[in-house]
């Protein structure tokens, strides 16, 4: 883990993730500001506006409109959930703030309870990290034992459970709507959507799902103002921002970085490119986001309007980069087996979809291409995206468009001459030396 900043700053020491460390860095701070002082809803919320937090999880919609969309005046149950389903290859933020600063995300998803009117909770945590889901477990006893969660909080009139609950590694269960299936004990499919969360969530209640970096960005927003959250990125896109960076560079690990930082920045501070060689391409948001070539992304700051412009998403701020060496055509066959083997199957596009493009880029890569694959890549991912209950079928049709687009140059060889247009070559992996294999 590599970081500075706000979430992950001062989280080197030992046992950090404690709640006496976290108080001993001005944790909880926010919320005691908050119950002392009797700070109104409507005023965190706009704060929250005013700070331009945006979903950290990959849609990247603004938080404060977020939790203005919750009915306060419901008279029954609303709850508050955060999505800690991180399940993307590239992604490997979430558990590294769950598993060095949990309580930040504590104090952040109780602020939005106060916010909303809610008093039950639920954290979603991956099923593959199982033992962060333990270490969120000890944090939400130390919270409880010292009397900030539960029944009137720090002596005040505000009462808010929190539980986590331990999914089972489906991806599709990132989904907001799959995932509160999942929570309600129901096989982790996407719901149709209208009605939406806000008025039919979480056991057919109101409910707000934010990612976790979005809850643990609160406690800062509100001790530091909106606009001073909001002044530490760029207009539109407020705050600080965790990269994960893995790939072809010399420090993999997780970066936190002011928004609208340029690309080359980043990837300096990871290191710099593996064996001094050159970039070739980047997935700038997580394995759903379209690629972009190396040259592209090098003029690019790290903000959401800024990768939108280039033709690529910010996503979950997964950065994965590629070097000179890499096969684009295998990159793809990996990300595309990715996909199909996740589909959940409710959508025929989607589970039939998902099929075709990995069996039509596995036979690119495997020397039996056809002349016509190109253009019915195209034209499968034209037939799936915009036509599923959910975004999977986008995500698996986004980079298989720009991987042809940007790089269709080597599908045509690989089709053309049945090989790789990337020569097998030695490589120096550390202290070892491997030849890359032709593909």
């Amino acid at each position: 883990m590599s970081a500075h900043g706000l979430i992950l700053a001062n989280v080197d020491g030992d046992r950090t993730w404690r709640l006496q460390d976290y108080m001993a860095r001005g944790g909880y701070s926010a919320l005691k500001k908050i119950l002392a002082e009797k700070i109104p809803p409507e005023t965190i919320i706009a704060e929250l506006k005013a700070s331009s937090l945006r979903g950290r999880g990959g849609a990247g919609f603004p938080t404060g409109l977020k939790w203005s969309f919750m009915p306060r005046s419901f008279p029954g149950a609303k709850y508050v959930v955060c999505n800690s389903d991180e399940g993307e290859p590239g992604t490997f933020k979430d558990r590294d703030i769950l598993r060095y600063n949990p309580h930040t995300v504590i104090e952040g998803m109780t602020i939005a309870a106060y916010a909303m009117g809610c008093e039950r909770g639920y954290n979603y945590i991956h099923g593959e990290i199982f033992e962060i889901y333990q270490r969120f477990e000890e944090a939400l006893a130390e919270a409880r034992a010292a009397g900030l969660l539960g029944q009137n909080i720090l002596g005040s009139d505000f009462s808010f459970d929190l539980f986590a609950h331990h999914g089972y590694g489906a991806y599709i269960c990132g989904e907001e709507t799959a995932l509160l299936e999942s929570i309600e004990g129901k096989k982790g499919q996407p719901r149709f959507k209208p009605p939406f969360p806000a008025s039919y969530g979480l056991f057919g209640k109101p409910t707000t799902i934010n990612n976790t970096e979005t809850f643990a960005s609160v406690p800062f927003i509100v001790n530091m103002g909106g606009e001073g959250f909001l002044n530490l990125g760029k207009p539109n896109n407020g705050g600080t921002k965790l990269f994960s960076v893995s790939g072809h560079v010399n420090r993999p690990g997780n970066y936190e970085v002011n928004m609208g930082t340029p690309f080359a920045e980043l990837l300096e501070m990871a290191g710099g490119m593996r064996g001094g060689r050159k970039l070739k391409a980047v997935i700038p948001g997580g394995s759903s986001a379209p690629v972009l070539p190396g040259n592209i992304m090098m003029d690019c700051t790290l903000d959401y309007d800024s990768i939108s412009r280039a033709g690529s998403m910010l996503g979950s701020g997964a950065v994965i980069v590629m070097d000179e060496t890499t096969c684009m055509v295998k990159a793809l066959e990996r990300l595309s087996y990715f996909y199909f083997e996740e589909s959940c199957g409710q959508c025929t596009p989607c589970r039939e979809g998902t099929g075709w493009l990995y069996r039509v880029v596995h036979r690119i890569e495997n020397g039996l291409g056809r002349p016509d694959d190109l253009d019915l890549l195209n034209s499968v991912t034209g037939n799936i995206m915009g036509r599923t209950i959910c975004a999977l079928g986008d995500a698996a049709s986004m980079p298989v468009q720009s991987f042809v687009k940007h790089f269709g140059d080597e599908f045509a060889y690989h089709i053309e001459h049945k090989k790789c247009l990337v020569p097998p070559q030695v490589q120096y992996e550390g202290s070892q030396i491997y030849v890359r294999p032709s593909c």
